[in-house]
């Protein structure tokens, strides 16, 4: 697939600018905030519909401005469409292909592909599990975009049992046995298929982030990745999912009640990140978990190319200033022209002339895109 324009308005602080895209790399050069983030994220929210940086729409659009849009056109092998994503200040945003109202935003995912490597994805092995799960789960929602359906399902559900077992924290178990009997076979439902799919997504990414990372480490250490739920799945069997859920929400139903919380579910859950039998948060050097995480983002490239039969963009967020000279050529080999690249840097002297001389060079500027 194939970014050939894209046209932002009001958002973050582009103004109006529209660029065209004509080489397989693209570099994005200029000074820290002046723009060349923005316009990553901008592609990773047509390809997601979400941010990593975990903002909300409001704060996406140009202040002084109501309305945000972002358009792109985008050549897959089964022909070229055109994307609509408009954000608004006060109301909910839309999406469109085109030029046709897309009413249900799922319909609007797997439509554009990208993966997204920034120095915030560093967090995914120093952080807090909300996220490993978050980083899982915005991968899940571009191998099978009607798992954002899903998670929204989920949320929804938890939120308005959170808010029951609030309500209810000095009623007795007794009182609110059969309401909360409903709430929890709602739950389980719905967290059933949530856990169901993040085992099988790591199930399949696993391998091919162990055999990156094997190459990059030179096969010096070995990565291990392991889906941790906070439900235990067993045979990964729906019935036995289920069953176990409830049994779990049974035996912590009077701690929930008396905290007013839900404990049990896929909220909870961890992805376990061990280099050489040892949990990778705690393995040393930041160069060793720069590699983890460039092995998970070159095997999320090669998963979803797998799922989808077309390579995904690649987004690099001044990523090579995070990466050593070694890492660079990797991630840089690795790349080669298979996949569409937009990287941004402060300075070109991370590149090779060859590099150079094949790609796209942008200069940005306060919101202003330069040939």
């Amino acid at each position: 697939m194939y970014l050939r324009t894209l046209h932002l308005r009001n958002f973050r602080n582009y103004q109006e600018q529209k660029i065209d895209f004509h080489a397989a790399k693209t570099i994005l050069v200029g000074n820290n905030a002046q723009g060349k983030s923005n316009l990553l994220e901008a592609v990773e929210l047509l390809a997601t519909l979400r941010s990593h940086r975990m903002a909300k729409d409001r704060e996406l659009i140009k202040d002084g401005e109501d309305i945000a849009q972002i358009n792109a056109s985008l050549e897959r092998v089964a022909g070229t469409s055109d994307l609509t994503l408009t954000l608004r200040r006060n109301s909910r945003r839309s999406v469109a292909v085109n030029s046709e109202k897309v009413r249900r935003q799922m319909d609007f995912l797997g439509i554009f592909n990208a993966v997204e490597f920034s120095s915030l994805d560093l967090e995914l092995v120093r952080g807090s599990p909300e996220v490993r799960r978050s980083w899982l789960d915005t991968l899940l929602i571009q191998l099978e975009p009607v798992y954002a359906h899903i998670l929204h399902q989920y949320n929804q559900i938890l939120r308005q049992r959170n808010a029951f077992l609030k309500r209810s924290q000095q009623s007795t178990f007794k009182d609110i046995e059969s309401e909360l009997a409903i709430w929890d076979a709602q739950l389980v439902t719905a967290g059933t298929r949530v856990i169901r799919r993040r085992e099988r997504a790591i199930q399949r990414l696993a391998p091919i982030a162990a055999a990156w990372h094997a190459t990059i480490s030179n096969s010096q250490e070995v990565l291990h990745i392991n889906y941790d739920p906070n439900v235990p799945i067993g045979k990964d069997q729906a019935e036995e999912v289920q069953q176990a859920f409830f049994d779990k929400i049974k035996q912590r139903s009077a701690i929930e009640l008396h905290r007013g919380i839900t404990l049990v579910g896929p909220h909870r859950d961890e992805v376990k990140l061990d280099i050489n039998e040892t949990p990778a948060r705690q393995y040393g050097s930041q160069g060793q978990q720069r590699t983890l995480v460039l092995a998970l983002k070159l095997a999320e490239l090669q998963l979803i190319e797998e799922v989808i039969n077309e390579p995904p963009l690649l987004l690099l967020d001044d990523v090579l200033a995070e990466l050593d000279p070694s890492r660079q050529n990797q991630l840089l080999d690795a790349v080669q022209n298979r996949f569409q690249t937009l990287i941004t840097t402060t300075h070109l002297g991370a590149f090779e002339s060859q590099w150079l001389n094949s790609s796209q060079v942008l200069f940005v500027k306060a919101g202003e895109i330069l040939q």
